[in-house]
């Protein structure tokens, strides 16, 4: 054995000492700090900041921990507000941080010993670093360019796209066995199901449901308000219906290659499929239409078992009933929603006129939320995904969501049909990514809380597997 191959062996053990003593020995102290200490929230500080070294040394050691721990628990805690419990954060991305430090040290530290990644670089990869660059660097150059200054704001809303960029990373960087892609895959689906069964028990108006809801995910809203739709934990039924439809079309392709059990599959399918009308969200319900066409035209062998499941499909859509019906007795005499007419009265009045030729090619600025003039609101959101993006950073970033979604397509159709987990996301992705083509019209889905969070990860894991890479 060569000394670098010796050296690369050893790697793997040093940094698991390196990492659980001090790890270990820390959270030993915090403890013994706490139990004596004279004043408790001094003590429970100090506690937090050592459980904060120890998991980021457990993820140094291990970093496919931490990529578990943030896609299983990310649907979760997103919908908790900023200094609701982490000042200026909310927990995701307290999480997603820490879990990219632990990362990136031992990243670092299996470097210095020789490892090197096994991550190759792909045409996805090139159009992603596109889009990137078109949502970050580009909408700041617009404003300078203009003579203007970029506002505290401006620069926060460039920063999600940033963060499904690293989470894309994450997974492409630690996730490497075909054990690890199924784990992940189910932690996933599980978790879609958590979420939807929280948004149905909170549309029939479980009164403890109701109760940890309004106290850490909707403040702002009344005990009725928060059951009236599928918010769940994202505060949001938008993102709630985003989530339930990608675990649900995740869960069909995933089922056929043996990814989850039988029972397992049939429990979870359910839960899913009463989570969609508990969302109460218009363009959960056109998603799920959507998918269904596509799952049906790709999948042809899902006719028969989509026959046969109709009787349970109906069960759980009684069940999440209430919020449908409320929701559809919204529509207004023209024969759409009120809030769709709400959502063009925005864009006609606030958003639409500003996009001269001007600001169409350049872009407005890189933060799509205006203030409002009413009293009783505060901010007006654009609710048109195409023109987000034209508004954020005018027809470069457009045409650089374009390439990523051909690239994106054009990759996952090729693997799709491949066995294990990594054909089974690639399944996924394609019905999915063109969901998401179609829910732009409407609304940035890309950029919603809980969507790209699960999408991205899904494209990491269907082309970090894959059998037939083409270089950038």
């Amino acid at each position: 054995m060569s000394g670098v191959e010796v050296q690369r062996c050893a790697g793997p053990a040093r940094l698991r000492w390196a990492v659980l003593v001090p790890g270990a020995a820390s959270v030993a102290f915090g403890v013994s700090l706490v139990a004596s200490a004279g004043n408790p929230v001094l003590g429970w500080t100090v506690l937090g900041a050592l459980a904060l070294c120890a998991l980021i040394a457990v993820v140094a050691w291990r970093p496919v921990v931490g990529t578990y721990l943030y896609v299983s628990t990310v649907c979760l805690v997103a919908g908790i507000d900023r200094d609701t419990l982490i000042p200026l954060l909310r927990p995701n991305e307290a999480l997603l941080a820490v879990v990219l430090i632990g990362a990136a040290v031992g990243g670092w530290y299996r470097f210095l010993g020789g490892a090197r990644s096994p991550v190759s670089f792909t045409r996805v990869d090139l159009a992603l670093a596109w889009f990137l660059l078109f949502s970050t660097v580009w909408p700041v150059t617009s404003v300078l360019v203009r003579g203007a200054w970029p506002t505290p704001l401006d620069v926060a809303s460039l920063l999600p796209v940033c963060k499904l960029v690293a989470l894309y990373l994450l997974v492409r960087a630690t996730v490497l066995t075909e054990r690890q892609s199924a784990l992940l895959v189910r932690l996933m689906v599980r978790s879609g199901a958590v979420v939807a069964l929280i948004a149905l028990l909170q549309t029939l108006h479980a009164g403890p449901v109701i109760a940890v809801l309004h106290r850490f995910y909707a403040p702002d809203e009344s005990a009725g308000e928060v059951g009236d739709r599928g918010g769940a934990t994202l505060g949001s039924p938008l993102s709630t219906g985003d989530v339930v439809v990608i675990a649900l079309v995740l869960l069909l392709c995933c089922h056929r290659r043996a990814l989850l059990g039988r029972r397992e599959s049939l429990v979870l399918g359910i839960v899913l499929c009463a989570g969609v009308p508990a969302a109460g969200e218009f363009s959960t319900w056109i998603a799920a239409v959507v998918a269904l066409g596509l799952l049906l035209w790709r999948m042809p062998e899902l006719r028969r078992p989509a026959l046969r499941a109709t009787p349970l499909v109906a069960v759980a859509a009684v069940v999440g009933a209430p919020a449908f019906l409320r929701r559809v007795g919204e529509f207004s005499g023209s024969g759409v929603p009120e809030s769709w007419l709400g959502r063009w009265d925005n864009l006609s009045n606030f958003f639409l006129p500003r996009l001269d030729l001007t600001h169409i090619v350049l872009g407005v600025a890189p933060n799509p939320v205006l203030n409002a003039p009413e009293t009783w609101r505060e901010v007006i959101y654009l609710e048109s995904g195409y023109l987000y993006f034209l508004w954020i950073g005018g027809i470069p970033l457009l045409v650089a969501f374009v390439r990523l979604s051909v690239e994106v397509l054009r990759a996952v159709r090729r693997d799709r049909l491949g066995p294990g987990a990594a054909g089974g996301c690639a399944s996924a992705l394609e019905i999915l990514w063109w969901v998401l083509l179609v829910l732009t019209v409407l609304d940035p889905h890309l950029t919603v809380r809980g969507t790209g969070d699960l999408l991205f990860p899904l494209l990491a894991l269907a082309r970090g597997q894959s059998r037939d890479r083409q270089p950038a």
